[in-house]
């Protein structure tokens, strides 16, 4: 592994890219001409695509410098390759410059490829995604072999409960500006900690964490590869398969095809020697996971509209995914406050 002198004991005093373009250029592989900054995502990571060895690659450079043996997405990557899981290959790692190099798997995000694919080739991808979910959980095991970091991490009662009061900051107080009543508030969060005790106390697999759309992408070969993959835990066998179907829609999907998707990871688990799960006692799981996740959801969204000024890209996912949320309540015949406090709100909406 390629590796230069420390610059800082902690963050760094260049911008990202000119360290990347001092890396290339000592190795004589571009200049900076040659960098082409990517999209960034909700980190503080930034992404470049870079020339290679007589290919491109992606270069993830970080705001400080890491040990790479227990750098969270050095672990994880791996962890799933040796659990045979299509994540990038890393070619090299630069960790006291804060640079990661990796395979360049395109552009094409599975969430892209479903905007002008058949109908045909979106259930076989989806069907894909769905198994991948499976091998991702039959790599349990392998985790807590490897003491990957992913094996001490896990969605207990204190991350869920976080998550859920993240939502109640952000979405009534960074972005509306509201203040609940004494009376409205405890009833809210009554209910929220009973999701976050019931889904904590549920048998724990490997999760990827963020398993939607935009980190799955359809490389040159039409392989379906997985991205964004650092942040993996334990948590309910619900959770990804809740985060692939429900994340950023535009209007909550069919009831019966979701049912239909639940039952196909639940055949995918049971193809590799899984436990078999009760189809009824899952379907209760995702939706108390769909609840969950969602409300975190809406508070990310919330956070990154009226926060970071980011509303063109997330406002639009506030409202669908409320709906999302509450067809899951209502569904369980459960949590009387929330469902009243989102049936106001959407109203409310519909009003305007």
């Amino acid at each position: 592994m390629g590796q230069a002198s420390l610059i800082t004991p902690n963050a760094f005093p260049e911008p990202a890219r000119v360290r990347l373009q001092r890396f290339l250029e000592e190795k004589r592989l571009g200049k900076d001409k040659d960098i082409l900054a990517l999209t960034p995502d909700a980190s503080t990571r930034e992404y470049f695509r870079i020339p290679w060895k007589r290919r491109t690659a992606i270069a993830a450079v970080y705001p400080e410098p890491f040990d790479p043996d227990v750098h969270p997405y050095l672990d994880v990557t791996r962890l799933f390759l040796a659990a045979e899981l299509p994540v990038p290959e890393v070619y090299e790692v630069a960790a006291a410059n804060g640079i990661i190099i990796q395979e360049d798997l395109g552009d094409q995000q599975l969430r892209l490829f479903f905007e002008s694919a058949s109908e045909e080739d979106c259930e076989a991808y989806m069907e894909r995604a769905i198994s991948l979910i499976a091998s991702i959980q039959a790599a349990t095991a392998k985790a807590y072999e490897q003491r990957s970091i992913a094996s001490h991490l896990a969605f207990d009662e204190a991350k869920l409960s976080w998550e859920l009061s993240f939502f109640m900051e952000h979405y009534f107080g960074s972005l509306r500006g509201e203040s609940l009543s004494h009376g409205e508030a405890a009833e809210l969060k009554s209910e929220l900690n009973d999701v976050a005790a019931e889904l904590a106390a549920r048998p724990r697999v490997l999760c990827h964490r963020d398993y939607h759309s935009s980190n799955l992408l359809v490389d040159k070969k039409g392989n379906l590869r997985i991205v964004d993959h650092q942040d993996a835990r334990m948590g309910p066998a619900s959770y990804d398969l809740v985060s692939l179907l429900m994340d950023r829609q535009p209007e909550p999907p069919s009831l019966a095809e979701v049912r239909a998707q639940r039952l196909f990871l639940l055949e995918e688990r049971r193809r590799r020697g899984l436990d078999s799960l009760d189809p009824d006692d899952f379907a209760r799981e995702f939706r108390l996971m769909t609840i969950q996740r969602g409300l975190k959801a809406i508070g990310t969204f919330s956070y990154q509209t009226a926060v970071c000024g980011r509303g063109e890209t997330y406002a639009q996912f506030i409202r669908p995914t409320f709906q999302i949320v509450l067809q899951a309540a209502e569904w369980l015949e459960r949590f009387p406050a929330l469902r009243r406090m989102i049936k106001e709100r959407l109203e409310e909406k519909s009003t305007e």
